[in-house]
């Protein structure tokens, strides 16, 4: 098994940039969101929906939750209401019940001597805040979100920035997230892929498998070692 490890590690071994989706990775966030959304449903004089189905929409930043939520034959004026109505509530509540997942902070710890970054479809105020609330910030060198350029994840431009940001190359990078769309970020970039079992996403990876996979983030510092 150390031999596996160490095979595994030599193949990482390039990399010295982390890159972390937040929502499913990082934080634990899913009970705070589904509140928000059934309180817009019920704003908007809508059917709450199951949790689980809500969990289900996240990933793709929170006008695609607004859109997914409300279901086909929503207007534009009615998904903009819905939206705001959305971003005001959870702003109010985006740490009721929002925690890192078990473990994240003893994995931060251990990597916290290579550059780091957060790249999420989350609005990057919000995302700054969470992390902020829950003192995570001071792993991270930036924290990009997914109105900070003029596409989100999985187009690849917010990994291209960070990489320019710390002057890596791709090979030299890895995104570390729990759904697809961080795995075909990392494809599209051209940087290594890392997904967690843990997280909302984890179906969707069957069809884009990660370069490796870990069940708990502090496996993670093993892999990143060469032997």
């Amino acid at each position: 098994m150390r031999r596996a490890v160490n095979q595994i590690s030599a193949r990482f071994a390039s990399v010295r940039v982390l890159i972390f989706d937040l929502d499913g990775t990082l934080i634990d966030s899913k009970l705070d969101l589904a509140h928000a959304v059934n309180a817009m449903l019920e704003h908007k004089g809508r059917a709450a929906l199951p949790h689980e189905t809500v969990y289900s929409y996240v990933g793709n930043g929170a006008p695609m939750l607004v859109r997914r939520a409300l279901g086909d034959g929503t207007t534009d004026a009615e998904a903009n209401d819905a939206l705001a109505f959305f971003l005001a509530y959870y702003r109010a509540h985006m740490l009721d019940n929002t925690v890192p997942y078990p473990r994240v902070r003893e994995a931060l710890a251990l990597l916290e001597k290579r550059p780091m970054a957060v790249l999420t479809n989350k609005p990057v105020v919000f995302s700054k805040a969470i992390l902020d609330g829950l003192n995570l910030s001071r792993y991270f060198q930036f924290v990009y979100g997914g109105n900070s350029f003029a596409t989100k994840k999985p187009v690849p431009m917010g990994v291209e920035i960070l990489l320019r940001d710390f002057q890596a190359a791709p090979r030299e990078a890895m995104m570390i997230g729990d759904s697809d769309v961080d795995v075909r970020t990392a494809r599209n970039a051209g940087i290594w892929a890392c997904g967690v079992s843990y997280g909302l996403g984890v179906d969707g990876m069957r069809a884009h498998p990660p370069d490796l996979m870990l069940d708990c983030l502090t496996e993670l510092p093993a892999h990143l070692t060469s032997a």
